[in-house]
C-alpha cells in the first residue's frame, strides 16, 4: 500500500498555462520577437523556466528574457492561475485517508510557493521540493529521493503523479511507481509510450488507477 503520493504542479494539480503564456508573450514583445501560439507554449513547458525561455529566444537574449519573464510572472501567477477541477477535493480526501503528500516540480522554488500559497494548496503538503537549477531538473532523479529521505518513506511505498513524459521518466529514474494524468502538456500516446503504471483521464480518477498500480507491484 502506498504511504506517500508526490505530485507535479503544472498541468497536474494547477492550471497555470494562462499565466505562463501572458508572461512569455510580454517577454517576447519586449525583446522584439513574434507572439507565441498557445499550443506551442503548452508543449514547451515543464523543463524549468530557463530552458523554457531558451526555446523561444536567441542565446544572446536568454539572460534578459529570463529576467523579464520572472518579473512579470511573479504577478501573473496570482492573476491567471487556477486549481485543476477536482484537485482540492482529492488532496483533502487523501489527507483524511492518512496519506503523506508532497510536491516535486521543475518550477523554481520561489514561483512554486507563490502559486501554491495563492491557491491555498500549501497546507495539504508535507514537503515541497523544487528544482533549484538545471542539475536538479526532472527527469534527473534528485527531487523524489530527497522527499523519500525527508519523509522516511521507501521507494515501494511512494507514487508519483504528473502530466508529462518527463514526470514518468523522473519517477522511473527514482525507482517509484508513476501515474500520468491527461490534460497537461503530453498526449495520451506519448504518456503511454513512457510506460507509467496507469493513466488517469482526470485527476479525480487517481485512486481508481492507483489500485491497478498496487496490483502490479
Amino acid at each position: 500500500m502506498f504511504k506517500l503520493i508526490i505530485f507535479d504542479i503544472d498541468g497536474t494539480i494547477v492550471d497555470a498555462y494562462g499565466a505562463i503564456e501572458k508572461s512569455l508573450n510580454y517577454t517576447l514583445k519586449k525583446l522584439g520577437y513574434p507572439k507565441a501560439k498557445s499550443s506551442v507554449v503548452r508543449r514547451a513547458v515543464g523543463h524549468g523556466d530557463k530552458n523554457f525561455i531558451e526555446y523561444f529566444v536567441e542565446k544572446k537574449d536568454v539572460g534578459e528574457g529570463l529576467r523579464l519573464y520572472r518579473a512579470h510572472h511573479e504577478k501573473a501567477l496570482s492573476r491567471y492561475s487556477k486549481v485543476i477541477p477536482g484537485a482540492r477535493r482529492l488532496l483533502r480526501g487523501l489527507k483524511k485517508k492518512g496519506y503523506k503528500l508532497a510536491v516535486a516540480s521543475n518550477r523554481p522554488p520561489k514561483f512554486s510557493m507563490i502559486l501554491l500559497k495563492h491557491l491555498d494548496l500549501v497546507r495539504y503538503f508535507d514537503m515541497i521540493a523544487c528544482a533549484k537549477d538545471k542539475s536538479e531538473i526532472k527527469p534527473k532523479p534528485f527531487l523524489i529521493p530527497r522527499i523519500l529521505k525527508k519523509l522516511g518513506v521507501k521507494k515501494g511505498e511512494a507514487l508519483y503523479v504528473g502530466d508529462m513524459t518527463v514526470d514518468v521518466h523522473a519517477g522511473h529514474n527514482a525507482g517509484v511507481k508513476v501515474v500520468a494524468v491527461l490534460g497537461g502538456s503530453s498526449s495520451h500516446s506519448e504518456l503511454k509510450k513512457a510506460r507509467p503504471c496507469g493513466i488517469a483521464g482526470k485527476l479525480p480518477d487517481l485512486l481508481r488507477v492507483t489500485k491497478k498500480c498496487k496490483k502490479e507491484k
